[in-house]
């Protein structure tokens, strides 16, 4: 999910996202899925009509109360989830992978989700799951121990998931994949996560953009586990990536469909560039992450963010750190 800091808060950007399916443009819909016990309003799934069946981009989370719309907005627009023939996920969060495995058992459609996000992978590569992860981040924040236990513990909520998801394909970087008369090609854009993809439909000129780059506010940053980690540097790269595509329409996973691709990649890159001269400044007093995210901007005073709140800015603050002592 995105940081909601600068121009609208929260609650503004939560009420401007999607309420009812929406035809994007020929032969993509967006579905809006409710999200069970989150501070986000929704995430959209979207679905792309091809000759041979449907293409879905993510899956919601694993809750009655998400499947249940969903199945019914999917019938509303005319569609069958028996015909997926292939679930995209540009990355590996709870309200992204929920039902995916539910929409393959139903269908037989192959799931697909970059090798970098893949859970038996980062179990090999980083030592454990999200929370392994999490806790490992804390640590190199210079919070107090009481602090990084109450931020842990709060996490424990929000990582109540699975993490046994089984791919089907697990690219390592970019990817093509054809079904019927469509090909979506998959771009590697680490920065949300670390095998965060965005998939293009060059014919469409649609770029579906996951969690990087919404249409308002800035984009959180991966949880820097390993020292040689640098999600922000990754960040910028992948704003690049997706600047120059030429895509006409970006298909966020929260708020709403946009167009001006290129200028909003540019002002999100800005952004998160200013935001690293910030810290690059802070260093010349303050070492640490505790002692730099309070002085920089978020959704609220620092002092008025909640545990999540700061537990998320602090995450993001080490991440832009890195950035800069790489």
């Amino acid at each position: 999910m995105s940081i909601p800091a600068g121009g609208r808060r929260a609650a503004d950007r939560r009420a401007a996202e999607l309420r009812e399916p929406l035809r994007v443009t020929d032969g993509v819909w967006a579905v809006p899925v409710p999200l069970h016990g989150s501070p986000l309003r929704s995430v959209t799934v979207f679905l792309v009509e091809t000759s041979d069946g449907l293409v879905l981009i993510d899956a919601g989370y694993d809750h009655p109360s998400c499947w249940e719309p969903f199945t019914r907005a999917v019938a509303e627009i005319g569609h069958e989830l028996a015909a997926v023939r292939l679930v995209l996920l540009t990355h590996n969060h709870p309200d992204h992978i929920g039902f995916a495995d539910r929409i393959r058992a139903l269908s037989g459609a192959r799931v697909v989700m970059g090798r970098d996000d893949d859970f038996a992978h980062q179990r090999d590569v980083r030592g454990g799951g999200f929370l392994v992860q999490l806790r490992a981040t804390l640590d190199r924040t210079g919070a107090p121990p009481d602090v990084i236990e109450e931020m842990y513990t709060g996490a424990l909520g929000i990582a109540r998931h699975t993490e046994d998801l089984r791919l089907d394909l697990a690219p390592e970087r970019d990817s093509e994949h054809v079904v019927g008369d469509v090909t979506i090609r998959g771009l590697h854009t680490p920065g949300h996560t670390h095998g965060h993809a965005v998939y293009v439909d060059d014919a469409r000129g649609v770029v579906f953009t996951g969690d990087t780059m919404m249409a308002e506010g800035p984009t959180q940053l991966a949880v820097p586990s390993l020292p040689g980690d640098d999600p922000a540097g990754d960040l910028l790269a992948s704003l690049d990536r997706i600047r120059d595509l030429g895509a006409g329409i970006a298909c966020p996973a929260h708020q709403t469909p946009y167009r001006d691709v290129r200028r909003r990649a540019e002002e999100l890159a800005a952004f998160h560039r200013a935001e690293l001269d910030a810290v690059a400044r802070l260093l010349r007093t303050r070492e640490s992450a505790w002692e730099i995210a309070p002085c920089l901007t978020w959704s609220k005073p620092w002092d008025e963010l909640g545990t999540g709140g700061k537990r998320f800015a602090l995450v993001h603050t080490l991440s832009l750190i890195l950035g800069v002592t790489r």
